[in-house]
């Protein structure tokens, strides 16, 4: 979130796919929800632009009565590719284009959350740095490899949540933004001071209300009772038997023979 610096979200994957674009799209979905209008700025990877448009869509009913209804995307949402072209290893050329909605309201929004007067994916280029800095992982002609996505995942959301509680960010504590010692949290209400590491380690998250999962399958069937049962039980309406004895059968207890019993 350019406004205040905050890091939504975040998707690990082995391969580049449209998949993890995806994945990607439906956490900032649900981070976004009461955002509008919203402006999402991408690279030129083509995965981007249809995972975007299949997150930000409703179901909307266009006709009354029975039918199915209709996914439309967000009529308040733009989106800004930004493509850089380089030449021995200097940028030559950067094109700017608008692959959904309206270069003018863009440009508004991108004024209204003070990141700057043209298109540019600047500010998560500067989130990059920090993860590249601190986890030997991600940064680039690196012989330490991740073994598992699992380690990767965890040690991105420690590094990602020790920058917005625990680092001051320089820019938000200009005085044209904040003008004070501010972190991205801060700046985004969550909390009011700067957490040391050892705060933001041993805080214990409460866990979510248990709820009882929803009993799949049919319904046992309901036996009726047996007429003359002597093991009937108060307040059952299913009584099973225990025990059936055939014609010609030695009772184990008594030591006679039973007819036709059921105990």
């Amino acid at each position: 979130m350019v406004s205040t610096r905050l890091w939504v979200a975040g998707s690990v994957s082995r391969s580049r796919d449209k998949r993890l674009a995806d994945a990607l799209l439906q956490q900032v979905r649900r981070a976004a929800k009461c955002l509008r209008p919203l402006l999402v700025l991408t690279d030129g990877w083509s995965a981007y632009p249809g995972s975007i448009r299949r997150a930000f869509r409703e179901k909307i009913k266009a006709t009354p009565g029975p039918g199915r209804a209709c996914l439309r995307v967000w009529p308040d949402l733009h989106i800004g590719t930004v493509i850089k072209r380089t030449e021995k290893q200097r940028v030559v050329e950067i094109a700017r284009t608008m692959t959904h909605g309206l270069l003018e309201q863009a440009e508004q929004l991108l004024r209204r959350s003070r990141g700057g007067e043209v298109l540019n994916p600047a500010f998560l280029e500067r989130l990059n740095g920090p993860f590249r800095q601190r986890l030997a992982t991600l940064t680039r002609k690196c012989r330490h490899a991740a073994s598992r996505v699992q380690s990767l995942h965890t040690g991105r959301y420690l590094i990602g949540c020790t920058s917005h509680f625990c680092v001051v960010h320089q820019e938000l504590s200009k005085e044209k933004h904040w003008g004070k010692a501010d972190t991205p949290a801060m700046a985004s209400g969550l909390t009011d001071p700067i957490w040391r590491f050892g705060e933001l380690l041993s805080y214990k998250v409460v866990p979510a209300p248990w709820v009882k999962p929803k009993r799949r399958g049919r319904r046992p069937k309901q036996t009726e009772p047996l007429v003359g049962s002597t093991h009937q039980q108060r307040g059952s309406s299913c009584v099973r038997p225990f025990l059936r004895l055939r014609k010609g059968v030695v009772c184990s207890t008594t030591g006679s023979c039973s007819c036709t019993a059921i105990l």
